[in-house]
Formats: structure tokens, sequence, C-alpha cells
């Protein structure tokens, strides 16, 4: 038990490490959540302009004309 207790004491560093850990668990998280929440934007756009059914544009000029 004393060696768990050992660890969870970071060598006299806990104060430190522990918040550290939890600030970047959090941040981690919240980018997570931002980036799933972005991603279902991005397909209900696209699904929105395809039904839409917009034409796409020729390109003027370019390499190929």
């Amino acid at each position: 038990m004393e060696a768990i207790t050992d660890f969870l004491d970071m060598g006299g560093y806990a104060a430190f490490v522990w918040p550290a850990l939890g600030l970047t668990a959090g941040i981690l998280i919240a980018m997570a959540v931002a980036s799933a929440r972005r991603l279902r934007a991005s397909e209900a756009a696209l699904q929105a302009a395809e039904q839409a059914g917009g034409r796409r544009r020729r390109p003027r000029g370019g390499a190929g004309q």
C-alpha cells in the first residue's frame, strides 16, 4: 500500500503533477467535443449543399486550355 502512496505523492511534486494532468485531460476532452461538433456541422452543411443541387463551375483558364 505504501508503494501506491509513494506513487501518488510523485516524489513531493504531486501538487504540480496532478493539476497539470487534470488540466491536460480537460483540454483534450474539450478539443475532442469541439471537433465532433464541428464535424457534425460540416456534414450537415455538405448535405444541405448537395440537396440544393448546385452545379459546379468550370474553372476559367488554366493549364488545360
